[in-house]
Parts: C-alpha cells; sequence; structure tokens
C-alpha cells in the first residue's frame, strides 16, 4: 500500500471524514499509522479558534524507561490499585448502591470507523441427558477491545520515533517497540492482561451542568471549567490522590444511539492543559461519556490524538470511553468507588466490560 498517496489524501482534504477515517486504519493495518497522523486531523463542521498547546505535545526525546515503575513495567498506573489503595477507597463507600457505567453492546452502536460489532446466537444442539438440557451459545465477531464502552491498554497507542515506518522506532509505554511487540495473533508485550484489576477512588466532573448546555464537537475542556465543576459539585482539588480515577462529562453521550452520526463527526473534551494536570495528579485512569475523551479536533489543527499519546503511551495512565454516567448525574453522586477489571486476553489492545461505580 503506497502510504505517500495515503498522506497526500489526508492532507489535501480530498477524503470525506468517513475515508480520512479508512486512510487511519488503513494505514494502521500495514505499520504505518504514525506516517499519516501528523497530516489527519479530524474535521467538523463547525470552525474552532486554532491555540497554542498548553503541554508539550509529540517529541523526539525519549520518555522511558518509567521513572517510578521502571524499565521492565507493563502495568503501568495500575500499579497504583494496591491493598492500601482499595481500602480507601471503600471509605467513601456509603450506600452500597451500585451503578453501570458501561454501555450496553450492540451491532446498532456508534462504532470509529469501520469496526464491526456482530453476535450470531445458535443452539447448543439436541437435548442432552435425562434431563433434556437444552441451550444457546454465541458467535462474536468484533474489534472487541475498541468498540463501545471501551477500555484503552497500553498496547493501543504509540508514537513514531525517527523514520516514518521504521518499527524499531515505534515506540509505546515504557519504549516498547512495534518490531519487538506486533503479531498477527496479540501483542507480544503490554497487551492487556498486563493490567492489574482496578479498585480506586473515582471523581466525576459534570462540566455539562457548569456550561449548563451540552458541549460541542471541538469544544476543550479547560482546568478552569473542572474547577468550577469542583466547586458546583462541593468537591475539592485537594481531595485527589495518587491512583484515583478521573471522569468527564460533556453531554455527548446523549447523542448516544439517537444520533450516531453526529456522535462520531467529532467530540468535547479535554486538551493538553487538563492532560498535564491529570499527570501532575498522578491519575490512573481518565474516562468519559465520548469515544475519545479527549477534544476531537484537536484546536492545533497539527495535532491528532495528543493526549492519547500524552496519558497512555508516554505515562501509562488508562483511558475509559464511551461511559455513561446519567445514573449517577441524576441522584448527585460525583465521587464513588470505581471498579474494573479488564478481560484478560492475551495480547489485547484494550477491553470490554462492565465498570461499576458504588457509592
Amino acid at each position: 500500500m503506497d502510504l505517500s498517496k495515503l498522506r497526500r489524501a489526508a492532507e489535501d482534504g480530498d477524503a470525506p471524514d468517513a475515508e480520512r477515517r479508512d486512510i487511519l486504519k488503513a494505514a494502521t493495518l500495514v505499520g504505518g499509522a504514525a506516517a499519516v497522523l501528523g497530516a489527519m486531523a479530524p474535521r467538523t463542521a463547525a470552525a474552532q479558534p486554532v491555540q497554542v498547546a498548553q503541554a508539550p505535545a509529540l517529541s523526539d526525546k525519549p520518555w522511558w524507561p518509567h521513572p517510578k515503575w521502571g524499565k521492565d513495567d507493563q502495568a503501568g498506573a495500575s500499579n497504583w490499585i494496591t491493598p492500601a489503595k482499595v481500602l480507601d477507597a471503600v471509605k467513601g463507600i456509603k450506600d452500597g448502591k451500585i451503578y453501570r457505567i458501561g454501555r450496553v453492546y450492540e451491532s446498532a452502536m456508534p462504532k470509529y470507523g469501520e469496526r464491526t460489532f456482530s453476535v450470531r446466537t445458535t443452539p447448543t444442539g439436541s437435548s442432552y441427558g435425562a434431563n433434556r438440557l437444552i441451550g444457546h451459545e454465541e458467535f462474536l465477531a468484533a474489534e472487541v477491545a475498541q468498540t463501545g464502552t471501551q477500555f484503552d491498554g497500553l498496547g493501543h497507542i504509540g508514537i513514531q520515533m525517527g523514520k516514518d515506518g521504521d518499527m524499531t522506532e515505534m515506540r509505546f509505554y515504557n519504549g516498547v517497540t512495534e518490531f519487538e511487540m506486533i503479531t498477527a495473533y496479540g501483542l507480544k508485550k503490554l497487551g492487556i492482561e498486563n493490567c492489574k484489576p482496578i479498585f480506586t477512588r473515582g471523581h466525576l466532573f459534570d462540566v455539562e451542568a457548569v456550561k449548563g448546555r451540552m458541549l460541542e464537537a471541538g469544544e476543550e475542556i479547560k482546568l478552569a471549567d473542572l474547577r468550577a465543576a469542583m466547586t458546583k459539585q462541593n468537591m475539592k482539588e485537594e481531595d485527589i490522590k495518587e491512583g484515583d480515577a478521573l471522569f468527564f462529562n460533556t453531554g455527548w453521550g446523549k447523542l448516544w444511539m439517537k444520533n450516531n452520526d453526529k456522535y462520531n463527526s467529532g467530540e468535547p473534551g479535554i486538551g493538553l492543559e487538563v492532560a498535564k494536570w491529570v499527570v501532575d495528579k498522578g491519575a490512573c485512569v481518565t474516562g468519559g461519556d465520548c469515544w475519545a475523551v479527549e477534544v476531537v479536533p484537536n484546536p492545533d489543527k497539527n495535532l491528532v490524538f495528543p493526549v492519547h499519546s500524552e496519558l497512555i503511551c508516554k505515562q501509562g495512565i488508562y483511558n475509559h470511553e464511551n461511559l455513561d454516567f446519567t445514573a449517577l448525574i441524576a441522584d448527585g453522586k460525583h465521587q464513588f468507588a470505581y471498579i474494573f477489571s479488564p478481560a484478560p486476553i492475551r495480547g489485547a489492545t484494550g477491553s470490554n466490560g462492565g465498570p461499576i461505580a458504588v457509592t
């Protein structure tokens, strides 16, 4: 496949948004996504002002080894989840109410690009035994770790260092290279099986409530918005501890299964300013009611998913996408115990599953 043609098509804007997403997917399949990332800033109909990034974007400087977890670590920020951390999270449980904050998985749900989610159900056969047992089973065809409510693992996002297409310089968390990890049958390193089960304190920032409306695609959540949300919700910034999970509600999730085309067209979310704050706070996980959690398109048209690269790739901080905070917000619950154990699929780039919040 001619990556130079893909790059020119993206740069010239000759392809509509759906085709531009296909270009990214096609480039990824041949191991050269980084060759086109810099040229492919996603677009929406509404023009957005260009802003200077508030934190470093992509660079040629190594970010590995991880200063806290060491050069051989593959668990990233899930290392924060210690027995002491779990016991601390339990202290916040007062009424024992459980909230499902993940979406229902179904074929009609919004999906990125041409990703697939298809279920086929079949009987297990004729009856068995004297009790004439019968049943069903299913076959699932999907990008199982990257559809619906999805938890991005450390093998999902990397940065091209050096020459485009050089797999020895495609770097992921802790400097692991594409050459070291890639196979057609799962990643040899940084698979989601390395992520530890997560039981930690969760903090929800209802930016939709601060704005009094649903945020729009390309609208960046700023640090001032989070502080306004904390004031409105009677939360204190100093209450955020290392290893906590930070969640952002924009209202964009209201489009889920109601206007999938708009939902997929872009999204509001955090930018590099908040990403730097997330790192400073030592967060374990970020999450949101959108499909990437970060603002799309980025205010800097030269950047594509820079928050993913800053948090996942450089810091080992996980990202939980397509969450549903409706019930929590209806009950006025903005702090809770966040519980999620990724499906331990060896070599997977992330995980599906059913995260819960307990208040």
